[in-house]
Formats: C-alpha cells, structure tokens, sequence
C-alpha cells in the first residue's frame, strides 16, 4: 500500500470545492457520469484503430445507490487506470496560490470545473470519502484501489477487480442525504445525462404486478444514445422531430416549425430549434433551449449564446466548442460564441425568408404565431431587421397579408396626406373599434391589425425606418382629420354657436376618474354621426409604451385625454342647438347684454393701459380692470349654468352622449342603466 498527500498548493482545497461549489453541486453526478463516458469513447476509439484488441462486449455504464450504506456508485467498462495514472491524472492537481482561485471562480462552479480539470473532485462535494477502484485495458496491468477521506491524503493499493473499466464509489456525506434518494438521482441522470451517447442504466426496469411495481431483469436505460440532432436531416421525418419536441416539453403545443442546425466549420454545431407557439407573455418563454456539449448538458440560460430574440425559441444546441466553464462573462468575450450566434441568427432568417418564398400560405397562415419572434428580432437587432422586413407581414382587418412592400403601394394612393405623408391606419381591437374602421373603410382606406404585444414599439420603429409615414390609431380623430385632404363640408358654425354647442354637451359629460374630455363642433357632412369620440395617437401611444417601458411611468399616471367631435351638419345636433337656444334665449338676454358691456369695457380698459410701464399705470385703473374681469368670469360662469340647466332636461343630448360613451366602452353601472332606461322612453 502507497500513501501519500495529493499535490496541491493548498491543505485547503476541500473545504473550497466543497463552499463554492456548493450552489451547484448537483453537477457532481454530471462530471462523473461524463468522465465514463470519455474512458469508454476512448476505449471504443483504441479498439477502432487496433490498439485494443479485446471484446468490446457491453458498455453501459451503471449508477447505483446503496441508502443502507450509503453509497452512491458510478461504475464503467471503459480504459480503466493503472497506479500510474492515478499518480498522474488524479493526485496531481496543479493550481497557483488559494486566494487567486477562491476570488477569481468563487461564483461558478462550471468555471471551476472546467479549468482545472477538477470533473472528478466534484465528487468531494457531496462525499466524505471516495473510492476508486480501477482496472486498466492494459494487460497485466493489476486492478488498484485509491481511497480519500476529503483531506489531502490518500492511500493507493492492489485490489481484486474481474473486469476492466472504474468505480468511482461515494460515501455520501451527512448534510447530502437527498442524494441517495432514487427520485433524487433519477431527475439529476434525466436532466445530465438523457442524451449521453453511452447507454446510462440506474437500477431496473419496473412492471406492474399483482397491484403493485416490481423490478424486472431488465436495466433501466435513461438516455437516447443517438439524439435526433447527432443524425442527419435526411434521416428523419417529420414525425421524429414531433416526437423529440414531446419528449422535451410534454406540456407543450405542437410546434410552428423548426430548424435543424449543422455545422462543422469554423466551429462545430448541431442541435434543432423549435419555433414554439406562444400564449402571452414573452419572458415566461424564455430558458427553453437546452444547451449541451458533446451530449452532456450543460444550461437553459443560453443568453450569450443566440440573441436575446432567439432566447423565444425552444429546443436544444450542442458544440463542442462551447467550453463546459460556461460563465456568461466568458461567453460573450468568446469569439466562438460571437460567431455561433451570428451563424443561428443567419440559419432562422434563411429559414423564415424560404418558407416564406416557397410556400407563402403556410407562412401566412403561422404568422400570427411567429409575428412576436420577428417583431422581437427587427425591434432588438438592426442586421435581422435588414433580413426580415423583406417577409415580415403586415395583416389588415379583412385578414389580408402584405410585405412591407407590398402594403405600401397597396395604400400609396389613396392615403397619403395634402402634406405628402403616407398614412398607415390600424386598429388594436376588431368589435370595439368597428364603427371607426367600417368609416376608414367606406372612405376607401385599408386598416390594419396591430394587436400584438410588441406592436406599440413596432409602429415607433417603422415610422422612423419609412420615409414620410405615419401610423395613426383608426379612432385617434375623426375620419375627415386622419389623412386630411383640405375637402370642405357644409357650412361651419360661427364662434359663438360653437361655443354655444361644446358648453351645452360639456356640463352633461360624466366625470371619470383620471379622464378628460374636450369637446368641439365641425362640419362633418348630414350622413357623418352626430357625435363621435376619439382619442389623441399621440397621448395614447406613450401611456401604452408606459406599460411596457421602465422610466415612462409618468405618462401612465397623467389621465386619459378624450375628444367628443360634435357634427354640426347633422340634424340632430342642429335640432339640440336651436331648442337649446330657444328654450335659453330669455334668461340669457340680460346676461349676454351685461357680458357685451362688460367686454367693450374690458377692451377700452386694456388699450388705455397699452405700452404704459406697469408702475405708470395707477392703482384705479389696475383695480376697475381686475373688477370688470371679474363680473366678466362671474357672468360667463351665469351663462354657463343657465345653459347646463337647460341641457340637464335634453333627452337627446344625454342620449347622444351615452351613444358616443357606449361606442367606446366607457358606458357604465348606474349611467348605463339608465341609457336603457332612456331608450325605451324614447322609442
């Protein structure tokens, strides 16, 4: 027997692999199921060149658990170790001083991992002493045994073992007990090792028999050895990458499509991702795609690797060259990961752009689908946009798809405004906006459907990327002012009538919290509606872009600001006005008098103290104007309520109002009951 102190700088490297890794130290399972995996890959290797001329015979590689023990045993039929080996590769581990590593890696344990070969000393996080027993392929080679108890210490020594290949045997330390549960080892082999190209067996199959689960001769084979991605494209159909889509989210909706990844230079990447179908919320998507590295995994949080667009998508990436010390500071300054990304953002768009040229009703009939992944791609990364936009889709309130391209010259015509602008009309809601796209529509222009989560944003870029083009929300003016054109109809109001009319429906609005209403009369036309409600593109668009962009919060507070447009063409408002007026014009007669007289004395006032320095102009005067603005405000304050009190007891007024309300959903509780109740009266 040999003892001995492993070589390290350190009597303190058991106590570091044991705090700092312990965030992550599950992935011990990982490391030495993939260290057999190497010695048998390197043993089939040795066999195919001649080197090894013995029967390969079975190669599965068995994880055991033994809670009685407690032990937990990985054992392969691989290359096996001579004593010599052992010196080499396990007692030698070469690392500079304790507090450059411990400040250096103390975050990540792949890291760790990864740089110093330490794969097998994970095991140290979870045991208190480790064995191995070992066998070399060589010939007369004598099975040997080393042993650590999780000091620097170890003995090395002959042993009796009957067939080549190692154990790595675990004496599970107390505060590790999970891990000698066999549910416990079950979801670390599934999640580790379910596409390891060695067959992995833990414990047996089980049946049903007499009521109850019992186990057969058979292993329990955890892992697809030949994952879809490691064959070739022409290998498969349709239904395998279904299948393998199942396999991985059970949960899930069929796939839109997917894509099947295959390179070998300047780097060397497989793997196929799926497009998936996506509910609501585009964050609860991400962490889908399965990274690997020569079929061991190794994360869901693949950011540095695809785009932040691509992260939407779901399936799996395996590379080689994607070190298993996956930190993402590492990531992004790895250059093969730069060109990895570039290649996958190259792959999807070539995708899109041929399913898109060779099968245009298939593409249109998913866009829906994969509108949020474009949209996401030409929002976050300028080079897919210069890809996308040429099979981007717009969709119109018909159902109608258009390229960018193709909708422009569609609309180009007949709506481009008197100043040279092309305006892009859309809605965000079919049934609630669907007076005001069936006025687009009778005018002859297109609307479109933007009711998208990304739209809001998407309408800010594409305004700066076309030229002169506008977007306007199909219910933000009346139609006559959304491509303004300079047609005239019949006669407007005068000043005085207008202002008349907005107070008349101004005092019957109802007051809504957190929103204003202004209200003003045009000439619309005899067939126009009456009365018609809308709401400012511009006001609009930042309190949506506050739901979904930090820092705009403010816009979100300030109330929603409303325009009741009243058509003075119409007869109905016509008929308000004149009975208004009439049912007014005795109690207003005195007032109006007093107002003439209060104004002409206001303007003689104010022209008399024009161009005076203000201490040239005397106390008198100052105080005689501020008296005559007073009674002014005091007796426009009297017309309003003469004219509120009138307007109190117009059925029509508040019927037209109600209308305009419940056209835009702002009809509620008590004022909509008694809207109904109206109706019936008046019918």
């Amino acid at each position: 027997m040999k003892k001995g102190n492993i070589g390290v700088t350190t009597e303190n490297i058991f106590p570091i692999i044991k705090k700092f890794l312990y965030s992550d130290h599950e992935i011990f399972l990982r490391e030495l199921v993939s260290n057999g995996v190497d010695a048998t890959q390197k043993l089939k290797t040795l066999a195919s060149t001649g080197e090894f001329k013995g029967e390969l015979g079975d190669l599965t590689i068995h994880v055991s658990v033994d809670k009685e023990n407690q032990t937990i045993t990985i054992s392969d039929r691989g290359l096996g170790l001579t004593a010599e080996e052992i010196e080499k590769y396990i007692n030698q581990i070469a690392f500079s001083g304790a507090n450059d590593f411990l400040e250096k890696y103390k975050d990540d344990a792949n890291a760790i991992i990864g740089h110093f070969g330490l794969g097998f000393y994970s095991a140290f996080m979870v045991a208190k002493q480790v064995d191995i027993v070992t066998k070399s392929y060589k010939e007369e080679a004598p099975a040997v045994k080393w042993t650590c108890d999780g000091s620097p210490e170890f003995t090395l020594e002959e042993t009796e073992k009957a067939d080549r290949g190692t154990d790595i045997i675990l004496h599970v330390d107390d505060d590790c007990k999970e891990f000698l549960e066999e549910s416990r080892i079950q979801g670390l082999l599934t999640k580790y090792c379910r596409f390891l190209p060695i067959p992995i067996a833990f414990g047996k199959k089980k049946e049903w028999k007499d009521g109850k689960q019992v186990e057969t001769n058979e292993d329990n084979i955890i892992n697809d050895t030949c994952p879809i991605w490691t064959k070739k494209p022409s290998e498969l159909k349709d239904e395998d990458y279904k299948k393998f889509y199942r396999d991985l989210y059970p949960m899930s909706d069929e796939p839109l499509f997917w894509i099947h990844l295959n390179v070998d230079y300047p780097f060397n990447l497989t793997g196929v991702l799926y497009f998936p179908k996506i509910k609501s919320n585009i964050d609860l998507q991400k962490n889908k795609i399965q990274l690997y590295c020569n079929q061991v995994y190794v994360t869901d949080s693949v950011e540095g690797i695809v785009p932040d667009f691509l992260t939407l998508l779901h399936g799996v990436i395996d590379s080689p060259d994607i070190p298993l010390n996956v930190s993402r500071s590492y990531l992004q300054s790895d250059s093969n990961v730069k060109k990895i990304s570039t290649y996958i953002t190259k792959k999807v768009s070539d995708r899109l752009q041929s399913i898109f040229k060779n099968d245009r009703n298939e593409f249109e009939s998913k866009w829906d689908d994969l509108k949020i992944f474009i949209n996401y791609g030409m929002l976050t990364q300028e080079d897919f946009y210069e890809k996308a936009n040429k099979f981007a889709l717009f969709k119109d309130t018909d159902n109608k798809y258009y390229t960018f391209e193709e909708y422009q010259t569609l609309i180009k015509d007949n709506q481009t405004d008197k100043d040279g602008n092309l305006i892009y009309l859309y809605s965000n809601n079919l049934d609630e906006q669907y007076t005001y796209i069936d006025a687009a529509k009778s005018k002859g222009y297109n609307v479109l459907m933007m009711d998208g989560q990304l739209d809001v944003p998407m309408i800010n870029m594409l305004e700066q990327k076309f030229e002169k083009s506008r977007f306007t929300r199909v219910d933000s003016d009346i139609i006559d002012r959304l491509i303004v054109k300079e047609e005239k109809h019949g006669e407007e109001l005068t000043a005085d009538k207008k202002e008349f009319l907005s107070t008349v429906f101004q005092g019957q609005l109802p007051k809504v919290q957190k929103v204003e209403f202004h209200v003003e009369t045009q000439a619309l036309g005899e067939t126009a509606s009456p009365i018609v409600i809308t709401q400012a593109e511009y006001m609009r668009r930042m309190k949506e872009m506050a739901n979904i962009q930090p820092g705009m919060s403010f816009y979100g507070e300030m109330p929603d600001m409303y325009n009741l447009v009243l058509n003075s063409d119409h007869q109905l408002i016509k008929k308000v006005l004149e009975d208004t007026e009439s049912a007014c014009a005795e109690k207003l007669v005195p007032v109006e008098s007093e107002i003439a007289m209060l104004n002409l004395r206001q303007t003689e006032l104010r022209k008399a103290q024009e161009g005076k320095k203000d201490e040239d102009i005397s106390t008198a005067e100052k105080d005689e104007l501020n008296e005559v603005e007073q009674k002014l405000n005091e007796q426009k304050q009297q017309k309003t309520t003469i004219i509120n009190e009138s307007a109190a007891d117009n059925k029509v007024v508040h019927q037209l109002i109600d209308l305009a309300l419940l056209q835009n959903n702002m009809l509620k509780g008590e004022a909509l009951t008694n809207f109904v109740k109206r109706s019936i009266e008046l019918i």
